[in-house]
């Protein structure tokens, strides 16, 4: 039995579980069993062999590990020993530039108390010549108060003798002298001045002259037009009747829609609409047109009519807006500033039509802004609204100059803007030179030939207001207000008033003028003096 074990254990596996299949089916008896304790014999003898080599392999292994660990404890302590012997040359290498160090630092510690050793003897040394020098200075000192009271009181015997030769005090002698000098400091300013005006007026006026005659010329403008009434006329005198109406009904009617005065007289052919709004005239006016052209005349007709008008006029308010403002070259105004400006059309000012006024201003400022180098758009901006407010100014309360900030701040319109509207009459300052631009735009365009009418008792009463303002001041003897009202001429008396004084009395009454006076365009202030020596042959 060991023998077959033994030569199964020598078998390869595989071929002795062949065997064990063989065995198995040849036999199952005893057989059988023989076979199966076979096997687990030399399962048990294969087993005891792997357990062998495993320990071999496993002893192997030990000893492996024990030299490799011999060799690596040996370079640690080999690297070790290396480490400690480089801290060492560091230490001592940085032990060395410590020491060397320290003596420079003591030696430059010694220096410095050398000098300041030095330093403090020199200081000591300046502080005895300093003590010597004040004890000196006290002693001058004490001299110079003894030679200025001497002085002093010579000074006063001195004045005193002068005021005693002069015949005038300290005080009166001081005053006379301040007031010499001052009518001469005076006169030399005058004269410097005059000079400096005259420079700056030949250098400007040429220049100013040429750009407002340009800005004119570029400009086409219209004639003063009515201002309070208008016209219309009839195909017949019959209409007449048909106007009036039974018992006055129909003009009773259209006086009530229309807010508007009609006048039917005598007059052939015409009838007169009499109003101070010129937007409520302008309805009435078509409204008369269409009932004429139609024919059927009667207060629910009238009615009807009135209210077509007044929409088909809020188109053309509106259109009037826009024409202006694609006339002058600007864009962006708030759709009711486009309208207050083509309410304009139907306001008038001294005759002039304001809607053609404002665009005339906002052409002039603009050429003459493009002439100076400034902003166009702006200038033509505030040019444009810069009577905005007689759009309003017979339905609110207040100046239309107020009246036109109120609404150009209303309505979003740049700070700027606004000021050129309240400077424009010369209210406020102007902050820009565009808004300069726009005050003499405006005097152009309302001074020029044919543009504004003027009643007589107006233009008479501005005349002898004019002439009263000249001579209210010292020294004037007669005041003349010549060249319909665009010149005064001032006769001055000589022994009050010397040359150098009439330039300031020039001054003085023109900016009087320019705060209580109102006027077209400019007015020129001529102070003439003239010195007359008569003697008489006996």
């Amino acid at each position: 039995m060991n023998t077959i074990v033994s030569l199964l254990l020598d078998m390869n596996p595989g071929l002795a579980a062949g065997l064990f299949v063989v065995f198995l089916v040849v036999g199952l008896g005893v057989g059988g069993l023989v076979t199966w304790l076979i096997l687990k014999q030399v399962s048990k003898r294969r087993s005891e062999r792997k357990l062998d080599e495993t320990s071999k392999k496993v002893e192997e292994m030990l000893e492996t590990a024990q030299a490799e660990c011999k060799q690596l404890k040996k370079e640690a302590i080999l690297e070790s020993k290396e480490q400690d012997l480089k801290r060492r040359n560091e230490f001592d290498q940085e032990m060395k530039e410590k020491r060397a160090e320290q003596q420079r630092v003591e030696s430059r510690l010694q220096r410095q108390e050398d000098m300041l050793e030095k330093r403090e003897s020199e200081v000591s040394r300046k502080e005895q010549s300093l003590e010597d020098r004040k004890k000196d200075l006290e002693r001058k000192t004490a001299d110079v108060v003894k030679r200025e009271e001497q002085v002093s009181h010579q000074q006063e015997l001195m004045t005193a003798e002068l005021e005693r030769i002069a015949q005038l005090t300290k005080e009166e002698a001081k005053k006379q002298l301040t007031d010499e000098i001052l009518d001469e400091t005076r006169r030399d300013c005058a004269v410097q001045v005059r000079n400096l005006e005259q420079q700056a007026k030949d250098e400007a006026d040429l220049n100013a002259k040429n750009i407002i005659t340009l800005a004119i010329q570029r400009c086409a403008a219209d004639h003063a037009s009515e201002s309070t009434v208008s016209v219309v006329p009839l195909p017949n005198d019959d209409m007449k009747a048909r106007l009036i109406g039974r018992e006055g009904r129909n003009i009773r009617a259209i006086e009530n829609a229309t807010g508007i005065e009609l006048i039917i007289d005598d007059t052939p052919e015409v009838v007169i609409l009499s109003g101070f709004d010129p937007v409520r005239r302008e309805v009435a006016r078509l409204t008369l047109e269409k009932l004429i052209s139609d024919g059927r005349i009667h207060p629910a007709k009238i009615e009807e009519t009135v209210e077509k008008v007044r929409k088909e006029l809020d188109q053309q308010i509106k259109a009037a807006g826009e024409n202006a403002m694609f006339e002058v070259g600007i864009f962006g105004l708030h759709p009711e500033l486009i309208k207050l400006i083509g309410r304009l059309k139907y306001r008038t000012s001294y005759g002039q039509n304001v809607y053609r006024h404002s665009i005339e201003v906002a052409q002039l400022a603009g050429l003459m802004a493009q002439e100076l180098g400034l902003d166009i758009n702006f200038a033509k901006r505030a040019g444009l609204l810069h009577d905005i407010g007689k759009a309003v100014d017979h339905e609110q309360e207040g100046t239309h100059i107020q009246l036109g900030a109120d609404i150009a701040k209303k309505y979003k319109e740049n700070a700027m803007i606004v000021n050129a509207i309240m400077a424009h009459h010369g209210d406020v300052e102007p902050k820009t030179i565009e808004a300069v631009l726009v005050q003499a735009a405006d005097a152009i365009s309302g001074a020029r030939p044919g543009a504004r009418r003027e009643t007589g008792s107006n233009y008479i009463k501005r005349l002898e207001k004019l002439e009263e303002l000249a001579g209210g001041f010292k020294g004037v003897d007669k005041a003349y207000a010549i060249q319909a009202g665009r010149e005064v001429r001032v006769i001055v008396k000589p022994e009050q008033v010397d040359d150098a004084k009439a330039l300031f009395l020039a001054k003085d009454i023109a900016k009087k003028i320019e705060s209580e006076l109102e006027y077209p365009g400019q007015i020129k202030v001529n102070v003439i003096r003239e010195f007359r020596s008569v003697e008489y042959a006996k």
